[in-house]
């Protein structure tokens, strides 16, 4: 099953897509918000990639509560999961941003040209947390939080 992945910011929206198989998630571009049509541009998107399902990633504070950005990243993502006409489930992503500049630090990127590719990365690692627990259940804690 292919996914489209979101990592859901202020200013920009980095979006990834799986393989067909729902195997590996790969980085695909980042949308720059442009305000009231954000939902309808994103749903567009993912009717485009001819996706199934729709991962949000879900920025909680530390202690696992929904604050102002996780209330701002739901909304939008039921938005595009209604516009588009797809399920969504909505992803832990505390810490995703620290780790995607880790990889791209790592993989010997300048800081000063890791902007908007930082937020595509960030969109991979969500919906590969996503993909590999659909694929492969397991007896841990779920990420999958809707």
């Amino acid at each position: 099953m292919k996914a489209l992945g979101l990592d859901i910011g202020d200013r920009r929206v980095g979006v990834a897509v799986s393989d067909a198989c729902g195997i590996l998630a790969r980085p695909h571009s980042v949308y720059h918000r442009a305000g009231d049509e954000d939902g309808a541009e994103l749903a567009a998107m993912a009717r485009t990639l001819e996706v199934a399902h729709l991962v949000v990633g879900l920025p909680l504070n530390m202690d696992g509560s929904e604050g102002e950005q996780a209330r701002k990243a739901r909304e939008l993502g039921e938005q595009v999961a209604r516009l588009a006409g797809l399920p969504v489930s909505f992803v832990d992503e505390r810490l995703t941003t620290q780790e995607a500049e880790r990889v791209l630090r790592e993989a010997g990127l300048p800081a000063g040209r890791r902007g908007d590719v930082q937020d595509a990365v960030a969109a991979v690692l969500i919906l590969q947390t996503w993909l590999d627990r659909w694929q492969v259940p397991s007896s841990r804690g779920d990420p999958m939080l809707s």
